[in-house]
Order: C-alpha cells, then structure tokens, then sequence
C-alpha cells in the first residue's frame, strides 16, 4: 500500500474534475451533434432528427455540407429517456435526478452490477476505466459489485443478444427493490447497428430504463456525467 501512495505522488495524476474541461478530452473526441443553423425556425422544419440511440458517432452520420451538422466537444448526453435521444438541432433534455426518496435510500452511495449482453467489449472497456486514477468514480460512492444482490441497480451493455436475455432478466430480478436500470451504448439502447436483427434486441421493454447513455462506446466522462446527473449531483 505504501509503494502505491508513493506512486501515486512521484506521477502526479490528479482524477479529473467534474464538470470536466474539453482540454480533459482527445482531439479526436466526438460529442454531441449540433446543427449551426438550427436557430432558424425554418430551416429547424427541414432539420433531420437525429436519434443518439442509434448512433455510432461516425464521420458518415453528419456532413458540414447538410444544414451545417457537426459534432461537438459536449460529453454531456444522457437523458431520462428513450425519447429524449431524438433531436434535430443538436439540444437535449439532459438526465435529471432520481426522485428524493430513492435519492435518500441511496444516500451518498451507489453499487451497481454490470452486465454484458452481447457486446464487443468496448462499452465495457470505458466501463472499467471508471475505476481508475483518471476519473476514480469511487470518490463520488460509486462502485461496481459482483453480485446483484448486492447492488443498487444494473448496467447494462451490448445488444442483449437471444441468449443474453434471460441472463439479464435473472440479474435484474435478483437487484433488490427499489433499483435502477442504466443502459451503455448503442447496442444495449436500440440495438445499435445490429438494430433489426432477431439477435440484437437492446434492453427489451420488460425491463425499465432510468438512465439513457448514448455513444459507440461512451466516453467516460458522458457516463459519469450521466451518474451524478442521476444522482442530483450535477446540474
């Protein structure tokens, strides 16, 4: 433990501060779309809705030459909702808190049982580098457990392939009420680009959703972000 410490102060790497700067991000982050033109009411009419659900966040997805669409440096886009993921000029009904009461039975913890239903494993990389020095979300009480008994709610990541889906079900039964559901990734929200195939259903409707994490995978900071928005600790 000592070495560690003594690591911990020759490296000096300090956890990043929540809100995050966009300094805190690569240059090849890919954020939020928004639409330059989007102000206009009339050209907002002929605005495609771009649905953040399925999205992979590639170059392909928006063109500079279509109403101006680009991706911006914004981490911030988890949201409540299914629907809210569907926008034209780019605004989101960023994530709000959890009601007072479940907030009060949480209080300043939150353990979580993470389930990977079919993915790639890259939903599950930024998952794991929650945990370290970078963006440490232990220091906010956040942690991963291994069983579901012990947990508060689940994450779920990949496209809950066919026989994935019992799994998931099995695990989110045995969370103890009252729980949360949190659903990483194109895959585990609509399917992502497997969407339509028998294989690839996305959290099935059987199971409600508290948080919406949109990306291809999520940045850690969008899922932290998306955390203390769930948790009332960010605005």
């Amino acid at each position: 433990m000592l070495d560690l410490l003594r690591t911990r102060l020759r490296q000096h790497i300090e956890p990043v501060a929540m809100p995050a700067d966009a300094a805190a991000l690569p240059p090849r982050f890919r954020g939020r779309p928004a639409v330059r033109d989007a102000s206009d009411a009339e050209n907002r009419r002929s605005l495609p809705v771009i649905d953040l659900g399925r999205s992979v966040f590639a170059p392909e997805e928006l063109s500079e030459d279509d109403h101006g669409a680009v991706f911006t440096r914004d981490y911030r886009m988890a949201t409540r909702t299914r629907e809210a993921l569907m926008t034209t000029g780019g605004e989101l009904a960023l994530a709000a808190a959890l009601d007072a009461r479940m907030r009060a039975l949480l209080g300043r913890s939150l353990r979580l049982r993470s389930v990977a239903a079919g993915s790639c494993g890259g939903c599950e990389a930024e998952l794991t580098a929650l945990g370290n020095v970078v963006f440490d979300m232990a220091r906010f009480g956040v942690q991963f457990v291994a069983s579901p008994r012990h947990a508060d709610g689940v994450v779920v990541s990949g496209i809950v392939s066919a026989n994935m889906r019992d799994a998931l079900e099995k695990t989110y039964n045995a969370v103890p009420d009252p729980k949360i559901v949190i659903a990483v990734g194109a895959c585990a929200i609509s399917g992502g680009v497997f969407a339509g195939s028998p294989e690839a259903s996305g959290i099935p409707s059987s199971i409600p959703v508290d948080l919406w994490i949109p990306g291809c995978p999520p940045h850690p900071l969008t899922i932290l972000d998306g955390l203390l928005r769930l948790l009332g600790r960010a605005t």
